[in-house]
């Protein structure tokens, strides 16, 4: 029996999550199963996606949906339809999506609806913000999903907390660090402080949370920390489409110590964060690449859907009012990290998704 899996990704951290699940299963030579990638389109610059598929070897996309910005409801509105109408075209046998971004929950509603399973990969994550609309996007998701893929032990727990059946919970570990440890051999940092005139040590930021980036006061606030750790090492700031206008308005603007770049390609950004002395981030994903990569993190936000980040890694949650003081002790201390990182943070959570989705697969046969 023929079967499609059908991966579902629409902004740049679906990307290196789903690389990992796509090759191992590749590697497994499963007869009879075919993967596509619907692109989504929900991140349509190249800078935020294209580039990604490049630099992570990932095949050319089956669709792209080209949804683009919107306010949540028109973007999700505009997925619905079009993961509507291509579901009911391939009718695949599963459909995998990764993370909290919008593109998550619209093809968890389409396939609900229409009784296509779909696995979730990067199950059970809380911030217990419902401020967030990614917090909004985890529990919808998880709630209806058939497999549900957890990359830290807690996660398993809070599915549990939330009634969601054990038999569909896989503790696999975490597939963004497998393409991590894949690029390892090719990231440059010394290529990216030539890039862009940098001294030995420097620091990296990301901003685009709308807590941070909506509103212009908020903005400010951080926008001063920013400049201010800027004056104790330069910063080069990758700045995302969202809130690029906000904070201009706020304040943002570029120094010689603070460069405000483009968002750059996947090995061009994590070669710059392995070089960091320090990075300033709003970015779930960043806090697990700095805790696999041992650079010490400040995070700009009241809470984290990732706390194994804190309590096992370098991060630390942040306010503008505290950021400052956080990264002189960050950048003045002799850090000592643990050996290892989170359990089953090894480079191999793609391979072990890959043999429960082929269990899977055959019980179903």
């Amino acid at each position: 029996m023929d079967a499609e899996i059908l991966h579902v990704l629409g902004a740049r951290p679906n990307f290196p999550k789903a690389a990992p699940v796509i090759r191992a299963l590749d590697a497994l030579a499963i007869p009879g199963l075919t993967q596509q990638i619907v692109h989504t389109g929900q991140h349509y610059d190249t800078l935020m996606s294209d580039v990604f598929f490049a630099d992570l070897g990932l095949p050319e996309p089956v669709a792209n949906l080209g949804v683009g910005s919107g306010s949540h409801g028109k973007q999700t509105g505009a997925l619905l339809a079009g993961l509507e109408d291509l579901i009911a075209e391939r009718r695949p046998e599963l459909v995998l999506v990764y993370g909290d971004v919008n593109s998550t929950l619209a093809a968890a509603l389409v396939c609900s609806k229409m009784g296509v399973p779909f696995g979730h990969v990067e199950a059970g994550l809380r911030s217990f913000d419902r401020t967030m609309p990614e917090e909004i996007n985890r529990i919808v998701t998880d709630s209806l999903a058939d497999l549900l893929f957890a990359t830290s032990p807690e996660a398993i727990g809070l599915l549990g907390q939330e009634g969601i059946s054990p038999d569909k919970v896989h503790l696999v570990g975490n597939p963004m660090i497998d393409s991590l440890f894949a690029a390892l051999p090719k990231l440059d940092a010394a290529a990216m402080r030539a890039r862009f005139s940098l001294p030995e040590r420097y620091g990296v930021a990301t901003l685009h949370r709308p807590g941070n980036v909506d509103d212009v006061a908020a903005a400010r606030e951080l926008v001063e920390a920013v400049n201010e750790v800027s004056r104790m090492l330069p910063i080069v700031l990758p700045l995302h489409p969202r809130g690029r206008a906000t904070l201009a308005e706020a304040g943002l603007v570029a120094t010689p110590d603070l460069q405000i770049v483009d968002p750059l390609g996947y090995l061009d950004f994590m070669s710059l964060v392995r070089g960091a002395a320090l990075v300033l981030t709003d970015s779930g994903g960043v806090q697990e690449e700095t805790t696999a990569l041992k650079v010490p993190c400040l995070t700009a936000r009241p809470n984290t859907e990732r706390p194994i980040t804190c309590t096992h890694g370098t991060n630390k949650l942040v306010t503008p009012a505290t950021m400052v003081a956080a990264a002189k002790e960050a950048l003045s201390a002799e850090a000592e990290w643990p050996p290892e990182g989170p359990p089953l943070w090894d480079g191999q959570a793609g391979p072990r998704i890959a043999h429960v989705l082929k269990r899977w697969l055959a019980a179903r046969r």
